[in-house]
């Protein structure tokens, strides 16, 4: 029995491709991390809450606007903050304006912690991108191409 399939080999299939690349790049990050305490999802939360906190305008940073930035559910974010508050690292306070909404900061040790894994994250990137070279510009902004807006 064969497949119903457009592609005369699975190396042409641009999803197997990115299914595969993906998962080999998420076990790179993972090992990257494990010193840290950090999963990778911790790490995306905690490290762009850290950013929002740095580049937005005053006042606080919502558990919904830091699950649009770094492109997270919203119930899957709420319950990697409560695993992130136990730590220390975050703190999860009433809104000052809206009684429904969390207001989230990263606590001192949470933003060094971010710190620390950036540095760590961006090596275990540079070193897995290598292989594309020069291409990395134009990797990247197709993938810019593809992310929903």
């Amino acid at each position: 029995m064969s497949l119903a399939t457009g592609f005369g080999s699975a190396d042409d299939s641009p999803g197997l491709l990115l299914w595969q690349v993906t998962n080999h790049w998420q076990a790179a990050q993972r090992a990257a991390l494990k010193p840290y305490g950090l999963t990778h999802v911790q790490f995306v939360l905690l490290a762009s809450l850290s950013w929002l906190q740095a580049q937005e305008a005053p006042g606080p940073v919502t558990q919904r606007r830091l699950a649009e930035h770094a492109a997270t559910d919203p119930m899957m974010t709420s319950q990697v903050l409560r695993t992130l508050e136990a730590r220390g690292l975050v703190t999860r306070l009433p809104h000052p304006h809206d009684a429904r909404a969390r207001a989230v900061t990263a606590t001192e040790e949470g933003a060094a912690l971010a710190d620390q894994a950036i540095a760590v994250v961006e090596a275990c990137d540079a070193d897995f991108f290598s292989p594309l070279s020069e291409e990395v510009a134009l990797f990247t902004r197709a993938l810019r191409t593809l992310r929903p807006t």
